[in-house]
């Protein structure tokens, strides 16, 4: 069976955060699931963007079995896994440490949605999940930082949030393939770095009106949307 278009998809997708400015030396990853033939593939664990190649992308199954691939995955391998089981609708997931992002994930906060940028992608904040335990952290750490961004996601729909920030650590994002996960990765750590200005200006600043918050998205991504061209 080939994985050959895949692996290229996935490879592309990675280097796009290097041009993004997303990521520096191996710090990020990418994947993306063909859930036809139940496999993911994502970044080599460790390897250098500057010497990344088409071929050193690994394919593993959805139990993380190395199905394909001389080098060991990402070591963020079973929380891009544990995604793809349990948020039946994408298809690709980003794991960056972009500057702005983890900010907010190392001082365990949410995004508040403060102005219309922000809206346009994102239909309210954006959630930063609960602190691990100790037993956690010491267990499946990465299974459970899978399920960590799962929990935070019981009363929300994923693709609304196509983002979180993880406590302590640093952001993740999905879409419908990898490279809207990139997109998205690059579309949160300029909200990031937005709010973090507001929060700077304004130590007081408060959320965006709901009503106009519902406008900017739906106008995007409702049933009636009317944003961009038909298609």
């Amino acid at each position: 069976m080939s994985y050959t278009e895949l692996k290229r998809q996935v490879y592309e997708a990675n280097m796009e955060l290097q041009r993004r400015n997303l990521v520096i030396y191996t710090f990020g990853n990418v994947s993306q699931v063909d859930r036809q033939k139940g496999v993911v593939a994502i970044k080599p664990s460790g390897v250098s963007y500057d010497l990344l190649k088409v071929e050193d992308i690994v394919i593993v199954d959805m139990e993380n079995a190395i199905v394909e691939g001389s080098m060991r995955p990402s070591s963020d391998t079973k929380t891009h896994t544990h995604l793809y089981r349990k948020f039946d609708n994408i298809g690709g997931v980003t794991h960056t440490h972009s500057t702005y992002a983890t900010a907010w994930a190392q001082a365990k906060k949410s995004i508040p949605c403060f102005g219309t940028t922000h809206a346009d992608y994102v239909h309210g904040e954006i959630s930063c999940t609960r602190e691990l335990t100790d037993a956690q952290i010491n267990g499946d750490y990465e299974e459970e930082t899978g399920a960590q961004i799962v929990d935070s996601y019981a009363h929300k729909d994923p693709m609304a949030a196509p983002m979180v920030i993880v406590a302590g650590h640093a952001p993740f994002t999905w879409g419908k393939d990898a490279n809207q996960s990139v997109y998205h990765a690059a579309l949160l750590e300029e909200i990031a770095r937005m709010a973090y200005l507001t929060r700077t200006l304004d130590h007081s600043a408060q959320p965006l009106n709901q009503a106009i918050l519902d406008k900017h998205y739906l106008r995007k991504h409702g049933k009636d949307a009317y944003y961009g061209q038909n298609k």
